[in-house]
């Protein structure tokens, strides 16, 4: 089952299919590749019958991100909707521990399977575990990455400002305007350089404060997990629209932050294991441009206080350490509980956290870590959620409504404790 290179020539007359990862950065993403001459689409196909597709081909054994991702791209090759003969798929490696790392071959099996071994199958990675004639990650390329820190930004500014606008729709037009904008400018080659990014990243914060917005009381919830689900809608059920429909205020971590964990864990791998310095010397170049974008996000929202801003990558190592020990980073690893107590800090008591059933690494600094983080935060509200491709929407939601529940209980003795304070009983 030989791996099929990805030419030249087929850059010129090839798709490349991707999975739909992470909300409104894949759009972006998608932008800056055919800034390069690359012709991507994002799968957006969702539902029993992607699943189904999945399991059709892939074992059933395997981890629910890669049944709804590769589910995603084996069906996007059977549905008709593509001619198989010229497509490629791309995956995205961490080169970690995680079974991630085996989605490559994973699909290739399936492609097999399939009678498709003629698909080529891109590894998208910045540790340059497969490289290919017609596809390659040049530094330009890599600094078009900043779409990461815009995704995010719109991401932190409209989880904050949808439950609370006073005209329905605002919130969206508002994203797709910025996505629209940002897309017109990639392709011209501009809105990459520092000082335009800075720009672009002001006026987005200045649109969202504009919009109206109402004052009403809502519960807030973080969501932390696996990244997949953490993110993907269709791997989490909808599950941000749900809280939404729940009057709930929720913030998911950003992508950004998963980024700056990979590089930091350089230097981690060569204090627990040695070897050469070169790897730690990449990690803390790449770490030391991420701080500085961080850093243009974090100066863009300093003038609009009413909005909850992220703390820096370094703050969030910090929280990680008092709970579990750095050389914990298989999946999300020691990256999951600093967010978690980075968002009960920042006031998100109420956190689910979002799991793949059966993701060992996930169940080990998800829920392995919620006794310490309790100790640490009595406050603190957390519930872990299981997501697999035979687990019940309903039973979902009804733990999440339970979290909801008790979380509303407490508010309403927290109100009662400061109504007795204020009449002095």
């Amino acid at each position: 089952m030989a791996a099929v290179d990805f030419t030249k020539q087929m850059k010129r007359e090839y798709t490349i299919l991707s999975p739909d990862i992470f909300p409104t950065h894949m759009e972006l993403l998608q932008s800056v590749f055919a800034i390069y001459g690359y012709k991507t689409e994002v799968l957006h196909y969702e539902g029993q019958q992607v699943i189904d597709r999945g399991l059709k081909y892939l074992h059933n054994d395997m981890c629910y991100p890669a049944i709804c991702a590769l589910g995603q791209q084996i069906y996007a090759l059977t549905c008709g909707d593509y001619d198989p003969h010229k497509c490629a798929l791309i995956q995205f490696q961490t080169g970690g521990g995680c079974r991630a790392s085996n989605y490559i071959m994973l699909l290739r099996k399936a492609l097999h399977n399939m009678g498709m071994d003629y698909v080529p199958v891109i590894s998208l990675s910045f540790s340059g575990l497969e490289k290919y004639s017609g596809f390659k990650l040049t530094p330009l390329m890599m600094t078009a990455l900043r779409a990461i820190i815009y995704g995010d930004m719109l991401l932190l500014l409209k989880n904050q400002t949808l439950p609370r606008e006073t005209n329905q729709g605002d919130t969206r037009a508002v994203v797709d305007k910025w996505v629209s904008e940002l897309t017109e400018q990639f392709r011209h080659k501009k809105g990459l350089s520092g000082r335009s990014m800075k720009r672009n990243l002001r006026r987005m914060a200045e649109d969202f404060h504009n919009i109206p917005k109402t004052d009403k009381k809502l519960t807030r919830v973080g969501i932390v997990g696996e990244i997949y689900v953490k993110y993907s809608s269709f791997g989490n059920n909808g599950l941000e629209e749900f809280l939404l429909s729940q009057d709930c205020e929720y913030m998911v971590p950003g992508v950004l932050g998963f980024l700056q964990y990979c590089f930091a864990n350089t230097e981690i791998d060569h204090g627990y294991y040695g070897g050469s310095m070169l790897g730690v010397l990449g990690g803390r170049l790449a770490g030391y441009v991420a701080d500085k974008w961080e850093e243009d996000m974090l100066e863009a929202l300093a003038d609009y206080p009413e909005f909850a801003t992220p703390v820096s990558f370094d703050k969030v190592r910090e929280l990680a350490a008092r709970i579990i020990d750095p050389g914990v980073k298989m999946g999300e690893g020691w990256l999951l509980p600093g967010e978690t107590a980075e968002l009960i800090e920042k006031g998100y008591t109420n956190v689910i956290c979002a799991q793949p059933f059966g993701c060992l690494p996930n169940h080990i600094v998800g829920k392995g870590t919620i006794r310490r983080l309790r100790e640490l935060y009595p406050e603190a509200n957390i519930f872990p959620v299981d997501y697999d491709a035979g687990a019940s929407k309903v039973n979902q939601e009804n733990r999440i409504k339970l979290m909801l529940a008790i979380a509303r209980e407490q508010e309403q003795e927290q109100e009662q404790e400061a109504q007795y304070e204020a009449v002095g009983c």
